[in-house]
C-alpha cells in the first residue's frame, strides 16, 4: 500500500464537513449542516474525521483524529426549535419541494452539532515522517481548526496506520473493508477501503470482539483464525525444533521481516459448534472444512470425526473435583460447604506428610465417586497408608493393606469403618502421641459427605 501525505491529500474542498466550536483533550463539538453532510456522503456514527490546525502565522503540520459519536446541542437550538414549533402550529410545509420556508430560515434550520471523541494526533516529526500519538499534546482555540471526512487512500492510511512498518506487505493479511453502518445508501457508491492485520496485532496478545447481534462478530473471528493460519504457513520452523541453548533468542516471537518465528497453533473453544460444524451460512467456509488436514475436533459426545473429550474423574482427581464443586456451588448445607473446601491438589512427593494425607483424601473421594454411580475403570486400584492396628479390623477374617493397592470396594469398606469408629482406641492414642488427629479436617469432610 502506497503511503499518502495526510496533510496534503485529506484537505479536499469536497470533503469539508464543518468547524469545531468546542475542543478539549477528550472531545470536540463540530458545527455541521445538511448540505455538507450530503456532499461528503453522510456521517454515520463512528465515522473517522480529521480536524486540521490552520493558522496564518504558523506552519504546523498537525491534525486531530476524531470519531463521530452523537449529535451535539448548539447554542441556537432552543430558538430553532421554537421557530419549528410555530411553523408546525401554523400547518406550514417545512420540507419537500412545496415547503413554505424562506431561504434564510431553511439555511438556519439545516445546521446542527456533532459530538466527536478525540482519538489522538497525527503530526510530522523532524524528519518529515508522519507519526501518530494516542493523545493530545496541545490544543488551540477551536476556531483554528477545520474538519474533513477522510476517504479513499487517506482513510486507508488512517485505519491501517502502524508505527515502524509499511502496510500491505507480505506479512499483512487483508481481513475486510471499512463499513461504518448496515445502511449503504452512500457507502455503496464509495471506493472500498481495505483493512489489513499483522501477526503482531494478535499473536501473544489479548483481543476482544464486541458488537450487537448479527453484526459479524463470528465471521470476524473466522477471518482472524484464517489469517493466523495463513500467516503461520510462512513460518520456517516450529517451537519443538527451536534451539533452547539461547533462551533470549528462543522467546523472540517474530523475525526481522515481521513473520512469526514459529508456526502458530490455535485452540478454539467452540461452545456453540459454529466453527466445528457446517451450517447454512457457511457455504463451505467452516473452519474445519477449510483446514481439515491440520484441524482436530473434540466433543464431549461421541460423534463421527470427533475425538471424545471427557474428564476421567478417577485419573484427573483435581480437575474432576473442580467440576463437581462448580455444580454444587449453589447448594446449601454445612456438610456440602465443608466438602467444597477440601483441597485435592496433589502435593510434591518430597513432602511425605502432605502426600500421605493427600493419598488418603484422594482414596476416600474416589470411594464417594463409586458410591455416586461413576463408572470405575477396569482394574482400578487406590493406594494409601493405612495402619496395621486397623487393617485387620475392616473385614472379618481378612487383613487388607491399602499401601499395596486395593480395589475401591475394599477401600469403601475401609473408609466406612473409619467413619463409623472414630472413637476407636487407635485414633485416641494416635492423637495423644502425635498432637493431632489421624483423620484431618479435609478427610472428615469427605467421610461425612
Amino acid at each position: 500500500m502506497a503511503t499518502v501525505d495526510i496533510f496534503q491529500e485529506a484537505k479536499k474542498t469536497d470533503m469539508f464537513i464543518g468547524r469545531p466550536f468546542y475542543l478539549d483533550f477528550d472531545k470536540a463539538y463540530l458545527l455541521i449542516t445538511d448540505a455538507w453532510k450530503e456532499k461528503v456522503g453522510g456521517i454515520p456514527q463512528g465515522t473517522f474525521l480529521l480536524a486540521f490546525y490552520e493558522n496564518e502565522n504558523d506552519s504546523i503540520d498537525e491534525c486531530l483524529l476524531l470519531r463521530a459519536i452523537r449529535p451535539a446541542k448548539l447554542p441556537t437550538d432552543n430558538d430553532v426549535i421554537a421557530s419549528m414549533v410555530e411553523y408546525y402550529k401554523d400547518n406550514l410545509n417545512t420540507s419537500g419541494k412545496k415547503n413554505q420556508l424562506d431561504d434564510f430560515t431553511k439555511y438556519t434550520f439545516s445546521f446542527s452539532g456533532l459530538e466527536c471523541r478525540v482519538l489522538g494526533t497525527f503530526f510530522k516529526d523532524k524528519a518529515g515522517k508522519i507519526q501518530f500519538g494516542a493523545d493530545v499534546e496541545n490544543f488551540y482555540s477551536a476556531h483554528n481548526y477545520v474538519a474533513y471526512k477522510p476517504v479513499g487512500k487517506v482513510l486507508e492510511q488512517i485505519v491501517n496506520f502502524r508505527d515502524g512498518s509499511s502496510i500491505g506487505s507480505s506479512t499483512d493479511y487483508r481481513i475486510g473493508k471499512i463499513r461504518y453502518s448496515s445502511s449503504l445508501r452512500f457507502q455503496e457508491k464509495q471506493t472500498d477501503v481495505p483493512v489489513y492485520i499483522s501477526p503482531s496485532d494478535f499473536l501473544g496478545k489479548r483481543t476482544a470482539l464486541f458488537g450487537m447481534t448479527r453484526t459479524g462478530k463470528s465471521n470476524t473471528l473466522k477471518k482472524i483464525i484464517e489469517s493466523t493460519t495463513e500467516i503461520s504457513k510462512k513460518a520456517k520452523s516450529t517451537s519443538a525444533t527451536a534451539d533452547l541453548v539461547d533462551v533470549t533468542e528462543a522467546i523472540i516471537q517474530f523475525e526481522d521481516n515481521g513473520l512469526p518465528k514459529y508456526k502458530v497453533g490455535q485452540i478454539i473453544f467452540d461452545m456453540n459448534g459454529e466453527y466445528a460444524n457446517v451450517n447454512l451460512q457457511d457455504e463451505g467456509t467452516a473452519i474445519f472444512e477449510k483446514y481439515k488436514d491440520i484441524t482436530t475436533r473434540y466433543s464431549v459426545l461421541d460423534k463421527p470425526d470427533f475425538k471424545v473429550l471427557k474428564v476421567n474423574f478417577f485419573k484427573e482427581i483435581a480437575v474432576g473435583f473442580e467440576l463437581i464443586c462448580s455444580l454444587l456451588a449453589d447448594e446449601g448445607g454445612d456438610y456440602i460447604k465443608s466438602f467444597l473446601a477440601v483441597d485435592l491438589q496433589e502435593p510434591d512427593t518430597s513432602n511425605k506428610s502432605a502426600y500421605t494425607r493427600w493419598q488418603r483424601k484422594s482414596a476416600a473421594y474416589q470411594c464417594c465417586l463409586k458410591s455416586a454411580g461413576f463408572t470405575v475403570p477396569v482394574n482400578h486400584k487406590v493406594s494409601f497408608m493405612g495402619n496395621k492396628d486397623i487393617n485387620s479390623k475392616i473385614i472379618d477374617g481378612k487383613e487388607i493393606d491399602p499401601s499395596r493397592g486395593i480395589r475401591l470396594d475394599e477401600a469403601t469398606s475401609f473408609w466406612t469403618w473409619v467413619a463409623e469408629n472414630q472413637d476407636d482406641a487407635f485414633f485416641t492414642e494416635y492423637k495423644r502421641k502425635n498432637g493431632h488427629e489421624w483423620i484431618d479436617e479435609d478427610l472428615k469432610a469427605i467421610l461425612v459427605f
